[in-house]
């Protein structure tokens, strides 16, 4: 009786901790996050954007279902984050999931919202065949709102809610000045940086007079990719605006490439000039690195010409960045025609190498010609981590504290216009603006930007070592298999002389 008792007790304790777990479940969302980058788990620049808000949220998500795993992973962990939403913004942020393919009448409401579908291949009885899907959100404060028209799988859907939910409760943007006058980049030739910067940021292009300084309202100036010269007049312009705590980006080269005449030569525009009285120092020479992109060229095969891919270590492929927001999460950038960077300045100023190159690398003074044929060899990259882009940060101009970011190359976060204009590597258009969100944005979205999407290369290894380690996958397992039948055919034959020994006795 007494037995029954206690099992009754038992059952009856286990079913009330089952019941108190759910019931704080319901009212607390708890996960744990044991990720290197912490992907799962809420930034301070969220939870301060959702700490603030002073309006309700609604979050209306369109996503399909029945969708193939790799892409229902997309609406699983978007549905996950918008819970944490809810759960750490006091009920502001509320939510809704609904499946547009189920009913017309939601379909086209998803269409007039601005969330269109995509095609996605779907296996069905052995057979794949296309299907419409829908994987996009509408956020609304109000009457107001912003589409995130498709949700990338594997892409940064923090940045997408939380970047979205801040530009609806901003009363006032920063306003980001565009350099121009002087040969540099049009908005209109940056459209991926564009598109990231306006979710942000008014940018509008400025250009300057001997006279007339920078406007007050601007917070950053980019000056990219300038071709002519800037005078000492406008330049002092440029001073006076870092002296009342202006931040500056540059994206300049030392160098000019003629790829028609085959040869680079030094660009003088009168920044070079100006960055020296900084401390700051932009190489005239060129830096080849082993790690590279190529180029197009036509090779003779007897009485054939074809055109053939070849390694040009002018384009280098970088992957070395320093542990700072700008170039957290940042995998990969490429460079065309850049040079060194150099600093002896002030040492009250932080400086910060953020990209390098790799460890074979080298230099060439100008003028360079190029010579596509050349076979180059490891005596040609004898230099390691060449600094190719900087972060200041301090006293820069004057006492006032101001920051800067260089970067050795003109046109690395340009796509170009009309049929000029091509795709960029997608790093290099974070690395620009992420370093413009380092000048202009206090909110820390820019440690949002990448997160969730770094690809981490794999580590490259000798022949040699795939080899051993090749053998090594191989024969292990058959090691332990052998291993552990000769450890248990002994424990037997103990087992079986023990008990003859007993027997004997």
């Amino acid at each position: 009786m007494k037995s029954k008792q206690t099992v009754f007790t038992t059952i009856g304790l286990i079913a009330g901790i089952l019941v108190l777990i759910n019931v704080l479940a319901d009212r607390y969302f708890v996960r744990l996050d044991f990720t290197e980058d912490k992907r799962y788990t809420l930034s301070h620049a969220t939870h301060d954007i959702l700490s603030s808000l002073k309006d309700p949220v609604t979050v209306t998500a369109y996503f399909s279902e029945d969708l193939p795993p790799d892409i229902a992973k997309t609406r699983r962990d978007f549905k996950e984050l918008l819970v944490e939403y809810a759960a750490n913004s006091k009920g502001k942020v509320v939510y809704e999931f609904i499946n547009p393919n189920k009913d017309e009448k939601v379909e086209q409401k998803a269409n007039q919202d601005g969330v269109s579908p995509v095609m996605v291949n779907v296996r069905e009885k052995d057979q794949m065949k296309q299907q419409k899907a829908y994987l996009g959100a509408v956020v609304q404060m109000g009457e107001r709102k912003e589409v995130i028209p498709f949700m990338q799988p594997g892409a940064a859907m923090e940045y997408a809610l939380s970047s979205n939910i801040k530009k609806l409760s901003l009363s006032n943007r920063v306003t980001i000045g565009l350099l121009q006058g002087h040969g540099e980049a049009k908005l209109s030739a940056m459209n991926q940086a564009n598109g990231l910067l306006s979710v942000m940021y008014n940018v509008r292009e400025l250009t300057l007079s001997d006279t007339n300084g920078i406007p007050a309202d601007i917070k950053t100036l980019a000056i990219i990719n300038p071709q002519d010269t800037i005078n000492e007049a406008q330049l002092s312009k440029v001073d006076d605006f870092m002296k009342r705590g202006g931040n500056i980006f540059i994206a300049a080269s030392s160098v000019k490439a003629d790829l028609p005449k085959a040869m680079a030569q030094a660009l003088h525009t009168g920044l070079e000039k100006w960055l020296m009285q900084k401390g700051l120092m932009l190489e005239e020479e060129l830096v080849i690195d082993a790690s590279c992109g190529a180029v197009q060229a036509p090779r003779q095969f007897g009485s054939f010409q074809v055109m053939q891919n070849i390694n040009f270590p002018y384009i280098p492929v970088l992957h070395s960045f320093a542990d700072h927001p700008i170039t957290k999460g940042i995998s990969t950038v490429f460079f065309q025609f850049t040079n060194p960077i150099k600093y002896n300045g002030n040492p009250s100023v932080i400086f910060t190498p953020l990209v390098r190159s790799s460890n074979k690398s080298g230099t060439q003074k100008v003028p360079v010609y190029f010579n596509l044929g050349k076979e180059w060899s490891q005596n040609d990259f004898p230099l390691s981590g060449i600094v190719l882009a900087a972060a200041l940060e301090g006293p820069i101009t004057g006492n006032t504290k101001s920051k800067m970011v260089v970067v050795a190359n003109g046109n690395f976060a340009v796509n170009g216009e009309s049929e000029k204009a091509n795709q960029l590597q997608p790093d290099n258009v974070n690395l620009f603006v992420n370093s413009i969100d380092w000048l202009s944005d206090d909110t820390g979205l820019i440690e949002l930007r990448t997160k969730g999407v770094a690809s981490h290369p794999l580590n490259q290894v000798e022949d040699g070592t795939k080899a051993l380690l090749k053998y090594f996958n191989f024969l292990f397992p058959i090691l332990l298999i052998i291993l552990y039948g000769f450890v248990r055919f002994q424990m037997k034959r103990n087992e079986r002389l023990k008990r003859a020994a007993e027997n004997y006795a």
